[in-house]
């Protein structure tokens, strides 16, 4: 073993020994030992170990993992060398740790002469000491550590600590125990009074506090309010003009509210509002391309849904937002076309979908949000080729979309609630006639696309600024052309391409940062190019 030349004499009172896996403890009992302080009487004493101090810091406490390598480290060589004792905390972690190992060996080998101190949280003795611990010292004689035991019902965390102090310092336990009992009875006696003075003063404090509190609770309950406002009904306003800078700014405003919040004493319902706002944020960053920054918002949801839901696991509201988190990631791996990899999300989030339906059948939300997730399960099989997986999933889909449209529950009979479901009931259509495109059966596949286009030119004549309509509807555009061109009829498709490309400038100049928009154009004109290239091949 090689010896470390180092400054003479000791720098710190103890070394603290342990494994990684007790480092909460490790943590724990540096922070008591450097806090303790000697009972006034007993400082200056001489002991065998020196003159009694105040206070027994530095304490040494290896900060880091030891690194991969196969001996200790220069920095905990040298605390060693300069430790006056060493604390080993014993456990099964301990004995099977060799840094701990390690770290007494060389420690008894530099100080056969200074005191060594077993600090016992887990296991039985001898069990729980290392080997090395009770192997023979140098001199050969036999080696007993002063054992200082944490559990509770040995000798308790408070005994345990002051056992330790006595190894350190030379000092008598029953002394400092005597000591300390002392200082805790005078320490007592002051708390009473100053409780007996602060009965008085809360008196008085407490209705102060009580108008205080009702006025906090006020003042969130408007902000929370504004907040609720700015994910939903404005929210949807900003889509359906396109603006998602403002959209932005906007989640950006809620976020910093809930930045100023200790989270910890927030409500269920505002813990749920944040989760939503930070699945606001995700579904603005995909738009952009910005995935990454989308899956850190939505694992950060995921910890809050996943959390409220596992206080109350059959209540329908807290299942449906952990939908939402596990669609979302879900949905990021769909973007980015890794499809088997956003299935078990997707697989996930059409099981609590399943489990809403069951549990409150009449509630077209829960409805709808089934129809979503096997609309999704019917995209993600339609990528991987499975034509019997797409006309099921997108079937049922289609099937629950409209009966939530035909049948809605009074929250959704309104004008807005009903476009919203004519919306989806389009975009059902649209998915069905995929998987029939898919299956080969291209005059279902054309019925159903003539369906969704007879939905959304209704919804458009009502608002004809609405830019998620006009995305979906380009999309259709493309669609039906690319049907004609497979039944053969590419003098039929030029003029859905035409309108699809018209439309697409038009959303683009409207909006340049909108990646999504600017995809759908260049992907309607590649195709609308190539029927040309093809027509052109086709008449020389």
């Amino acid at each position: 073993m090689t010896e470390i030349a180092v400054e003479s004499g000791p720098r710190y009172r103890a070394f603290v020994s342990y494994s990684h896996k007790d480092a909460a403890f490790g943590r724990r009992l540096h922070r008591r030992l450097e806090a303790y302080r000697l009972p006034p009487r007993l400082i200056g004493r001489a002991t065998p170990y020196g003159l009694v101090p105040a206070r027994i810091a530095p304490i040494f406490r290896d900060l880091d993992e030891l690194p991969a390598a196969t001996d200790l480290s220069a920095e905990v060589r040298e605390a060693l060398h300069r430790s006056a004792s060493l604390i080993v905390v014993c456990s099964p972690a301990a004995v099977a740790s060799r840094w701990v190992s390690r770290e007494v060996d060389l420690f008894r080998h530099l100080h056969p002469e200074r005191p060594v101190l077993a600090a016992i949280v887990a296991g039985e003795p001898p069990d729980c000491f290392p080997a090395v611990l009770l192997s023979p010292r140098p001199d050969g004689t036999a080696a007993e550590p002063v054992a200082a035991d944490f559990r509770e019902k040995h000798d308790g965390a408070e005994l345990a600590l002051l056992k330790l102090i006595a190894g350190i310092l030379g000092l008598g336990l029953d002394e400092l125990v005597q000591r300390d009992a002392q200082r805790r009875a005078r320490r007592v006696t002051a708390v009473t009074a100053l409780s007996l003075a602060a009965v008085v003063v809360m008196g008085a404090l407490t209705a102060f506090a009580l108008n205080a509190q009702r006025d906090a609770e006020r003042q969130r309950g408007e902000a929370e309010g504004l907040v609720e406002y700015m994910l939903t009904d404005l929210r949807d306003k900003l889509k359906g003009v396109g603006r998602l800078d403002v959209m932005t700014a906007v989640n950006q405003r809620a976020l910093a509210y809930y930045s100023d919040q200790d989270l910890s004493h927030l409500p269920v319902d505002s813990l749920e509002r944040r989760a939503r706002m930070l699945h606001a944020m995700g579904e603005d960053d995909t738009t952009r391309g910005d995935y990454e920054a989308a899956l850190d918002k939505f694992h950060e949801a995921e910890r809050t849904t996943s959390a409220l839901l596992a206080q109350t696991p059959n209540d329908p509201e807290r299942i449906y937002d952990q939908a939402q988190s596990e669609y979302w990631i879900g949905f990021v791996d769909y973007q980015r076309d890794r499809f088997a990899a956003a299935r078990p999300a997707m697989i996930l989030y059409e099981s609590l979908a399943r489990h809403m339906v069951t549990l409150a059948p009449g509630r077209t939300k829960y409805r709808k949000e089934l129809s979503y997730a096997e609309g999704n399960l019917c995209a993600i099989s339609r990528q991987e080729g499975d034509q019997s997986g797409a006309l099921k999933y997108c079937s049922s889909a289609l099937s629950q979309m409209e009966t939530a449209a035909s049948q809605p529950d009074a929250g959704y009979r309104s004008a807005a609630a009903q476009w919203k479901l004519d919306s989806d009931l389009a975009d059902a259509h649209a998915d069905m006639g995929d998987a029939y495109k898919l299956h080969g059966d291209l005059v279902e596949a054309t019925n159903e696309r003539l369906d969704e286009q007879h939905i959304l030119e209704h919804l458009l004549k009502a608002d004809p600024r609405n830019k998620d309509l006009m995305d979906s509807w380009i999309v259709l555009q493309r669609a039906l052309a690319k049907l004609e061109i497979l039944k053969n009829n590419p003098g039929a498709a030029q003029p859905y391409f035409s309108k699809a490309i018209a439309a697409s400038e038009k959303m683009v100049a409207f909006d340049p940062k909108n990646q999504q928009w600017a995809l759908l154009r260049t992907a309607v004109q590649k195709d609308a190019d190539e029927l040309k290239r093809s027509q052109r091949q086709a008449h020389r």
